[in-house]
């Protein structure tokens, strides 16, 4: 199957609002729960297909139990990893052969984005940003802001 067919084909059939910005290029923007949303690009190369979506900035602190975190979850991923970039941003990457590209594939690698970035991110959050959760849940409650937001961080904020 011609693999820009398969793409959209499994776009179109999970419901996802996606475009296409460049030939072989597609951007697709996948809904979460703890991440509310993803975005996920799938470029298609001469003999491959890659696959890309932002996670996590570059964490402030905590670097080596996150990173570790990182690469532990790797060995139970499946179709893409864990990797960083020049600026130790997470992201998640995966290739696949153009052979490989189906609609059901696709809509693996789609499930395998969405579970690795959503269900990981109040993790990843907590291991590299807690003194900013903290200070963010302070200064809310000094104005009176909602707090609503950061109620899956109640362990770290419950002193402040």
């Amino acid at each position: 199957m011609d693999p820009h067919a398969a793409i959209t084909e499994a776009f179109e059939a999970a419901g996802l609002s996606w475009e296409n910005p460049g030939d072989g290029t597609y951007v697709v923007q996948l809904p979460g729960t703890r991440k509310l949303s993803t975005t996920c690009s799938f470029v298609v190369g001469r003999h491959t297909l890659s696959v890309n979506a932002f996670v996590v900035r570059r964490p402030d602190e905590n670097h080596e139990a996150f990173y570790r975190w990182l690469l532990e979850r790797n060995t139970r991923t499946y179709g893409v990893s864990y990797a960083i970039d020049q600026l130790g941003d997470v992201y998640l990457a995966g290739r696949l052969p153009l052979a490989a590209v189906t609609p059901e594939e696709v809509d693996r690698l789609l499930g395998a984005v969405v579970e690795n970035a959503d269900s990981s991110f109040n993790t990843l959050l907590e291991l590299g940003f807690a003194s900013a959760i903290r200070k963010e849940y302070a200064w809310r409650v000094s104005r009176g802001e909602s707090t609503r937001n950061l109620e899956a961080f109640t362990h770290l904020t419950r002193d402040a």
